[in-house]
């Protein structure tokens, strides 16, 4: 007889997938051991083995998990009726405000992805793509002139807003929806009068 899903199964999925990450984040994803997950989820060892065979499937579906759902949020945002520096403003203000809360998910996918396999990592990869894309599309609206037919200047572009938005996400965790606000902003009006001047 097949085994019944507990009615707190997805609530205690979360659980551990938070608690690994903050573990894999503060312990490197090598050091942590299911023994160490476990009693850091407050469970036995056989009991996280009902959610997870090993620390590599919980590593994937944290990186799967916040990914994902990172992805979504960005590229799903209502840009109707938006001017393209409309767009980029909002496009800016959502990423910085969709890492708030997830600082040991973003240092596991920085540090943990190599653990993967190469097709994990190339699914991961295509959410991180899709947010890139993203944001180089509204780029090229912004300033089409500035891009024609300059592939490797979008790119730069689009990735030095990444860089400022990871870099304030890095060095400024704890910072609150004000000053997230005020860094959004700044990195919208440099990037809207940079790329004016290209």
């Amino acid at each position: 007889m097949a085994r019944t899903i507990a009615k707190d199964h997805d609530q205690k999925r979360e659980q551990i997938l938070k608690t690994a990450a903050k573990v894999f984040a503060d312990q490197g994803f090598d050091r942590a051991s299911m023994t160490l997950l476990a009693r850091e989820c407050g469970i036995s060892k056989a009991n996280i083995y009902h959610y997870y065979d090993s620390k590599d499937a919980i590593l994937y579906d944290i990186l799967e998990t916040y990914l994902r759902e990172l992805r979504d949020r960005i590229c799903n945002v209502d840009m109707n009726g938006l001017t393209p520096e409309q767009k980029l403003r909002k496009a800016v203000h959502e990423i910085l405000f969709a890492y708030q809360g997830a600082d040991d998910e973003h240092r596991v996918q920085i540090s943990g992805m190599s653990a993967l396999t190469e097709e994990q990592q190339k699914l991961l990869r295509g959410y991180q793509l899709e947010m890139v894309n993203f944001v180089r599309d509204i780029l090229k609206e912004l300033s089409p002139d500035a891009f024609d037919n300059a592939k490797d200047k979008l790119r730069g572009a689009t990735m030095s807003i990444f860089g400022m938005l990871n870099w304030y996400y890095m060095w400024n965790t704890g910072a609150g929806s004000k000053a997230r606000e005020d860094y959004a902003d700044l990195v919208s009006t440099l990037t809207v009068h940079g790329v004016q001047n290209l």
